[in-house]
């Protein structure tokens, strides 16, 4: 048993658990809410709350800590997590605080006003009475590490933006990360084969379309300001009104942060941002709370829609948080006209829907619903536990480091059957040029030409033998000469990709989907990925030292089958970006411990 203090604090509530990430399982919950107020109220388990005086949430963590010091495992922790929301640019996974780390977290606390500067004032609090432990920071925005460019920059001069760190970043990535593994486990599924619209609907709000395992896009940006309409926060509006705000409504530059971040979203359309007490008072025909609840599911439905375009079809819609839990209302009103999606509520399931710890994911979709719809009890401190002790294995765990070659993929051609046929001749046998790593392949003598709505490449090398599906590999530079978008994938994976005509010598063909750009990866057999501790699926950040440089690959698929051999495929973009030549090979350095499990 290794247990671990979780603490996950906000403006004016804590919530703390002791977690054994060994299970791992929930120990000890503790909330404090309403912090800095005459009803502040402690919650211990599921006993009856009872008052608690504290003036802010470092004093509340003092309380907290003590009521763990008198519980079974208060002199065994190993280590306190905390969440932080704000990580910026510096940190895509969990840290470990010390005064240089917490130096930058405080950095950010602009970026996020209502959320870092309690963070740290917790943290400050935790390291007084617990400072002979370790404790680690795991942030809100190192799930969304993986958004693409296109959903992660705004349209403004680039210089301007990175010298002040200006970009999408996102928030809540531990509550969807949650919901990403709770919805996988329900369904019996991998991530990796799952495409989920996570809705994190609190008083703090936000949409994520995750991706096969990878965050793809999410409603807030680069602070938690921007996206869905949330309890104090105005959500999207147009940047015109800060500007009239201020030079025609009288507001300086604090005033106007009160506004949007503290005096707008429901509370600013009715007075409060309890949804309950807001729906209530709809039912009796007041017209604000009205107009509030529907602005609300609006905005939250839109970017329901808008996620499913992105990923090309959506197989899971999720509702977590404190309204996405407990509001049927809301959830129905969401859930609305989303029938063309294939996302079809059973109302019955809805209304009786209950999730707790011990019920932790339940299913609301009707029977002939082809997208599932769930609603997943909220859990970031079991997350936020065992990622800390990730980071505290890594650095016992000893680097394995392997020679491995590198493969630069160059764009081609896998072709099945049919198509060989119909470009080269009928019984046509393609003719190795080269045999690849990879047993049985082989680059073939036999070029295509690539034609797109744009622009063509001619010279595409084919690969043997055939296959059973049609599938065209092309880097992030072709796209714009062909002029098509394809999607980031793993080899094989073409279900909602772009086509693309291919001519041959003796015709063409025009593929109505296949054409992706291909995911990093390493292939390995089943006893390097014993050796290495490694499993299918697996995302791994892999080092390579080379003589010019030494490089870092992030978000690295792992492969195994039995016929695979050891070696990292990259693309010609990236290969030109970090200085890679065909026949390089790099050092491999893997931590086991560091892995992001997609299983």
């Amino acid at each position: 048993m290794r247990p671990i203090l979780a603490v996950n604090c906000g403006s004016s509530s804590l919530k703390c658990a002791v977690i054994d990430v060994d299970a791992p399982a929930r120990l000890l919950d503790i909330r404090i809410l309403e912090v800095g107020t005459s009803a502040c109220r402690m919650h211990v388990n599921e006993a009856p709350a009872r008052p608690c005086r504290c003036d802010d949430v470092g004093a509340a963590v003092a309380i907290a800590i003590e009521e763990v010091a008198r519980s079974a495992w208060g002199k065994n922790l190993v280590a306190v997590a905390h969440r932080i929301v704000h990580g910026g640019a510096r940190f895509s996974g969990p840290a470990l605080l010390d005064e240089p780390s917490i130096k930058v977290i405080a950095e950010l606390t602009p970026l996020a006003p209502l959320h870092n500067a309690p963070a740290l004032a917790a943290v400050a609090a935790a390291r007084r009475q617990l400072g002979s432990i370790p404790h680690v920071a795991v942030f809100d925005t190192a799930f969304h590490a993986t958004l693409p460019r296109r959903a992660r920059e705004y349209a403004i001069a680039p210089a301007v933006a990175q010298r002040l760190g200006i970009r999408r970043y996102g928030f809540h990535g531990t509550s969807h990360a949650h919901v990403m593994r709770s919805v996988a486990t329900r369904t019996g599924m991998n991530p990796q084969d799952l495409r989920i619209i996570s809705c994190h609907l609190g008083n703090g709000a936000s949409v994520a379309a995750i991706e096969y395992g990878r965050s793809v896009e999410t409603s807030m940006g680069m602070t938690p300001l921007e996206g869905l309409v949330m309890g104090t926060r105005c959500g999207d509006i147009d940047p015109g009104i800060v500007l009239h705000l201020m030079r025609s409504g009288g507001y300086d530059l604090d005033a106007v942060e009160r506004l949007l971040t503290n005096e707008s979203g429901l509370k600013g359309l009715t007075g409060t941002y309890d949804l309950r007490a807001i729906e209530s008072r709809a039912a009796e025909g007041d017209e604000a709370c009205r107009l509030a609840i529907a602005l609300y599911a609006h905005r939250a439905r839109k970017y329901v829609g808008a996620y499913a375009v992105v990923m090309g079809g959506v197989d899971v819609i999720a509702f977590t948080g404190g309204v996405g839990e407990n509001s049927a209302v809301m959830r129905h009103r969401i859930a609305q006209r989303l029938e063309f999606l294939g996302a079809v509520l059973d109302e019955d399931l809805n209304r009786a829907a209950g999730v707790s710890a011990r019920n932790p994911t339940t299913e609301i979709s009707a029977k002939q619903s082809r997208v599932r719809l769930f609603v997943v009890h909220a859990d970031e401190e079991t997350p936020i536990a065992v990622e800390a002790a990730g980071l505290l294995d890594q650095a016992s765990t000893a680097v394995q480091s392997v020679r491995v070659p590198i493969a630069i993929s160059a764009r081609h051609a896998h072709l099945s059957r049919s198509a060989v046929d119909s470009l080269f001749g009928k019984g046509y046998a393609l003719r190795p040029r080269t045999w690849l790593s990879q047993h049985g392949q082989f680059a073939a003598e036999e070029t295509v030409t690539l034609v797109g709505p744009l622009g063509r490449i001619e010279h595409v090398r084919v690969l043997g033998p055939p296959r059973t599906r049609d599938q065209v590999e092309i880097s992030r530079s072709d796209e714009f000469t062909l002029g098509i978008d394809a999607p980031v994938r793993i080899s094989g994976d073409i279900g909602n990709t772009p086509g693309v005509t291919i001519e041959g010598p003796a015709g063409r063909v025009t593929l109505p989907n296949g054409v992706i750009c291909a995911r990093r990866h390493v292939h390995m057999s089943p006893s390097d990925a014993t050796r290495l501790g490694l499993r299918d699926h697996d995302r791994v950040e892999v080092s390579i030292e080379g003589e010019a440089r030494n490089l870092s690959f992030g978000d690295v698929v792992v492969r195994v089958a039995p016929d695979y051999q050891l070696e990292m495929h990259v693309d010609t973009d990236e290969a030109n970006a970090a200085g890679l030549k065909p026949g390089d090979a790099g050092e491999l350095r893997i931590r086991a411990a560091t892995r992001v499990s997609q299983q």
